[in-house]
C-alpha cells in the first residue's frame, strides 16, 4: 500500500453514516458459501451477492446516499445520471423513492434489459454516442439546459461512502476474512470497498480485478496518476470506464494491494457457475472476480469474499452469452 498524503479520503464515519442513511432502504446482502469452489481450491470462498440488491446492483447504494445529501430545492428540480446501465438504474430508483424526476443518459448501444430496467424505474432515457465522454458531456449539457443536478457514477465522495457500505458488511459478518476481490469500473465501488476493509481489518488483502480491455487502474498504478486509454471493449460493459476517478484512485492508492486484469475468456464459465451452483443470476462485471479465481489469476486467502456487483442482465443476454 501507497500512502497519500494531503488528499481527502472518505472516513469509516462517512460509511457508517451512509450505512445508517441506507439502512431502511437498501438490502442488506448476504454472504453466500461456495462449497463447490471452495473445495476445489482449498480455501473459504464467500460471495457478496450485490445482484440482490435493489435495481440489481451496488449502485443504488451510492446513488441514494447521494441524492440524500441534496438539498431539498435542488433535488426537486430533478437529476441526471450518465451511466452504461447500473448507475443509471441505481439513480433512477433512488429518485423514485425521493419522489424526483430523473434523466439517465446511456450508450447508444446500450443493452435492452439496463435501458428497459431504467424505463420501468421511470427515467427518462437519452442516448448518446458509446463512450464514457459522450456520455458526460451530454449529462451535462443536460443539467445546464434544465437546472437539474449530474450523480457520477464514481468520482464522488457521497457516491464512494454509499458503495463502501458493501464493505463495512462483509468486515461486520466475517471479521476474520482475509482477502476480499472487488471489480473496478470507473472505481467508485473499489474505492468504498477498500475503506471499509482496511479501516474495519487492517490486515485484509483487498484485490481489484478489472478487465484486460480495460486496465485503467492497473495502468494508473503504473503510471502513480490515472491514465485514458484510448479505448475500452468486451463482455464487462459495466467495467468500461476509459479512466479512473480522480478521487477513487487517491482511495486505491491508499487502500489497495493489488489488481489483476482478466480476459472475456472466462467470464461466461463464471456466470455458469454461479447460475449452475449457487442459483445467482450475474452479469459478466459482476463474474469477474470469480472468474479470477476460477482461473488462477488470485490465489485465494484462508477465507475469501467475492464480491458480485451486479446481476442487470436477461434471458436473451443470458442465452447468448452461455450458448
Amino acid at each position: 500500500m501507497t500512502a497519500v498524503v494531503g488528499s481527502q479520503l472518505v472516513t469509516l464515519q462517512d460509511i457508517k453514516r451512509a450505512a445508517e442513511i441506507l439502512s431502511p432502504v437498501a438490502i442488506r446482502t448476504p454472504l453466500l458459501y461456495d462449497d463447490v469452489l471452495s473445495g476445489q481450491l482449498g480455501a473459504e470462498i464467500r460471495y457478496k451477492p450485490e445482484c440482490l440488491q435493489r435495481a440489481g446492483a451496488f449502485k443504488f447504494r451510492g446513488a441514494y446516499n447521494y441524492l440524500h445529501s441534496l438539498p431539498e430545492d435542488l433535488r426537486k428540480k430533478g437529476v441526471v445520471a450518465p451511466s452504461s446501465g447500473n448507475h443509471g438504474q441505481g439513480v433512477a430508483m433512488a429518485a423514485k423513492l425521493f419522489g424526483v424526476p430523473a434523466t439517465v443518459v446511456m450508450p447508444t448501444n446500450v443493452t435492452s434489459a439496463k435501458r428497459a430496467g431504467a424505463e420501468r424505474l421511470g427515467a427518462r432515457i437519452v442516448l448518446a454516442g458509446t463512450t464514457t465522454q459522450d456520455r458526460a458531456d451530454k449529462a451535462k449539457e443536460i443539467c445546464e439546459a434544465e437546472g437539474m443536478t449530474l450523480v457520477h457514477p464514481y468520482d464522488d465522495p457521497m457516491i464512494i461512502a454509499g458503495q463502501g457500505t458493501v464493505g463495512l458488511e462483509i468486515a461486520e459478518d466475517l471479521p476474520d476474512v482475509e482477502m476480499v476481490l472487488v471489480p473496478v469500473g470507473g472505481g467508485g465501488l473499489s474505492a468504498g470497498v477498500a475503506t471499509a476493509m482496511k479501516l474495519m481489518v487492517p490486515g485484509v488483502r483487498v484485490i481489484g480485478v478489472e478487465p484486460e480491455s480495460a486496465p485503467k487502474l492497473y495502468r494508473a498504478r503504473q503510471a502513480g496518476a490515472p491514465v485514458r486509454l484510448d479505448a475500452t471493449g468486451g463482455l464487462a460493459d459495466g467495467l468500461q470506464a476509459v479512466e479512473i476517478g480522480g478521487r477513487p484512485f487517491h482511495h486505491h492508492q491508499a487502500y489497495i494491494d493489488d489488481v489483476v486484469l482478466v480476459d472475456d475468456g472466462p467470464l461466461p464459465r463464471a456466470m455458469q457457475h454461479l447460475l449452475d451452483r449457487m442459483k445467482v443470476v450475474v452479469e459478466p462485471s459482476g463474474a469477474i472476480t470469480v472468474a479470477a479465481l476460477m482461473t488462477g489469476k488470485v490465489k485465494p486467502a484462508r477465507t475469501t469474499v467475492a464480491v458480485l456487483s451486479g446481476g442487470n442482465i436477461e434471458w436473451s443476454g443470458l442465452k447468448q452469452i452461455l450458448s
